[in-house]
């Protein structure tokens, strides 16, 4: 049994609802907390409905070794050891109380990426609304299990895994009775290029699942939501920064406020521009509707006088009669005299 919406904070999420757009805080702080709080604060003014941080400590997601199996190659951290790269990325606990006291205050839904089980009763204790599952951590199935018991929504992202992973994932936080998941289609390549984005899976995953779906984006351009909201994405989520600048180990794959500003209000355009299934003309359209064209006198006609190709003629405006009825009315006489220009109508004819 699926959901096609849920509620994360007094915000609902899914189908009929506007889209709900996250920007991912990460590591882009650069450790300076008043960095952080800067950050919620310019969110906000960009359009976003939430602000999402990262809560680990390099201890709790994996180990001070520099052994090869520990060594970053082949993407942006290249040279790092997994150690030195979560010290420098991880956002201090101490700070998210202030961090999401600023949040709530400025009317944001505040939440986080917990990556072990202490993470998790840190912010189940810090009262947070959902929680976002990183695609990296998609396999840890013991964590998804024990954030499922907690009865709050869960964002996956799909990331790095297999149909087989998000399955497994899926299977195991609806076997521990939670039905609150949403699922964003996301592309790990920092940026991800637009030939891998594969937008469509956004469609299949709610079909297939039964879930909310959306978009966690790390390509560097807004179309790539507002096309994610053009087909009912109904999350995106979106890195943040206040300048990629500024350095750090996201900010390749972030967008600067204005940036992020111009996505929102796009991705709200799109939507308004969705709307729902209307044949009906607006009142505006129907304005216009004068230009159709309709059976009109083209040559003087004296009454008695048969219709012909001569002297009726399907033009612009609309005031005579529809031109279905024109090979009908050809071959028929007039009732009354006729001057040329006279919109057709039936009383006008025998």
């Amino acid at each position: 049994m699926g959901v096609e919406r849920i509620k994360i904070g007094n915000r609902f999420v899914g189908k009929g609802e506007p889209c709900f757009i996250v920007a991912e805080i990460s590591c882009n702080h650069q450790q300076k907390k008043e960095h952080a709080l800067k950050l919620i604060e310019e969110a906000k003014k960009a359009g976003a409905d939430a602000v999402k941080f990262q809560t680990y400590t390099a201890d709790t997601i994996t180990l001070d070794a520099d052994t090869e199996y520990f060594k970053i190659s082949g993407t942006l951290w290249e040279g790092k050891t997994l150690y030195e790269l979560y010290s420098e990325a991880s956002t201090p606990w101490e700070w998210f109380a202030d961090l999401k006291k600023k949040a709530e205050e400025l009317g944001l839904v505040f939440f986080s990426s917990p990556f072990d089980e202490t993470a998790v009763d840190f912010l189940e204790e810090l009262g947070v609304p959902a929680y976002k599952v990183a695609s990296f951590e998609i396999n840890h199935i013991p964590l998804l299990k024990y954030i499922a018991q907690k009865k709050k929504p869960i964002i996956l992202s799909t990331g790095i895994s297999t149909l087989e992973d998000i399955e497994l994932a899926v299977k195991t936080i609806r076997g521990a009775g939670n039905q609150e998941i949403a699922i964003l289609k996301c592309t790990s390549a920092y940026p991800a290029p637009y030939n891998e984005m594969n937008l469509s899976t956004i469609i299949d995953i709610r079909n297939r699942f039964g879930v909310v779906s959306g978009l966690s984006d790390h390509s560097m351009s807004v179309s790539v939501p507002v096309a994610a909201s053009a087909i009912n994405a109904s999350i995106i989520e979106k890195h943040f920064t206040l300048s990629r600048s500024e350095g750090g180990p996201d900010a390749d794959f972030s967008l600067e406020p204005h940036e992020f500003k111009e996505m929102a209000k796009l991705v709200r355009e799109a939507e308004e521009a969705m709307g729902t299934v209307n044949y009906e003309p607006t009142e505006k359209a129907k304005e216009h509707r004068f230009f159709m064209r309709s059976i009109f006198v083209s040559k003087d006609v004296g009454q008695g006088e048969e219709f012909t190709e001569e002297n009726i003629k399907v033009v612009r405006p609309s005031d005579g009669m529809h031109p279905k009825y024109y090979p009908e009315v050809l071959g028929k006489k007039a009732k009354v005299q006729l001057k040329r220009g006279t919109p057709l109508n039936h009383e006008m004819i025998e």
